[in-house]
């Protein structure tokens, strides 16, 4: 038996072009991937009504930044990890210097950028000094010898004599808090990672169709 082989066309481009086929289809899968990760993640942080503004610190990033490349990298990441990560995993929190977390009741309010205040900065802004009580049966709390306002804040009565002056629940005091799960973070990321094959295939052969 005689085989003949013989190589039609140059084999040096069309090996060039497959190359350049390959790495357009795995950098535009690689950027379709993290865009479309952000995308689940943002949703899945305002659907469990974590807010808007921390949704949006979810990023991506694709590498290279310029170009195309078989090495094609994609990078999602969030601006206040801490946070996300507090969400996702559901931890148990305890006080650092191990007494009390000081939980605020909507008597509080709220400090800059509607971040919760701890007693020192409650008692700066009000200029009241905050009161331990003990409860057996139930949280401690630390309350204020005030009076609500129209917006519901504990603030200082107005009165000389105390009158319509109350006691106001400001912090709830728990020795530890379960935080909820409320993100799955992993499994959207699995689902990104399984369709990038598909998407690099699909890329390739229609771009050597194209």
């Amino acid at each position: 038996m005689k085989l003949d082989l013989s190589v039609t066309g140059d084999i040096i481009t069309a090996m060039r072009a497959e190359i350049l086929a390959g790495e357009k289809a795995v950098t535009t899968a690689m950027r379709a991937a993290g865009v479309n990760l952000k995308s689940d993640w943002r949703a899945q942080i305002t659907r469990a009504r974590l807010g808007q503004r921390l949704a949006n610190t979810i990023r991506s990033k694709t590498y290279p930044a310029a170009g195309e490349s078989l090495e094609a990298a994609a990078l999602i990441w969030s601006n206040a990890p801490q946070i996300i990560g507090a969400h996702d995993t559901g931890p148990l929190i305890r006080s650092k210097d191990g007494f009390w977390l000081a939980i605020p009741t909507p008597a509080a309010g709220k400090g800059t950028r509607g971040k919760a205040l701890t007693p020192g900065e409650w008692e700066r802004r009000r200029g009241l000094r905050l009161r331990f009580v003990y409860r057996r049966g139930g949280p401690s709390l630390l309350v204020a010898d005030g009076r609500l306002n129209s917006r519901g804040l504990g603030v200082a009565s107005r009165s000389k004599t105390g009158r319509g002056q109350s006691t106001v629940p400001i912090f709830l005091l728990v020795p530890q808090v379960k935080l909820a799960k409320r993100l799955s973070l992993a499994r959207d990321a699995e689902r990104a990672q399984a369709a990038i094959p598909g998407l690099i295939v699909s890329g390739w052969v229609d771009g050597k169709l194209g």
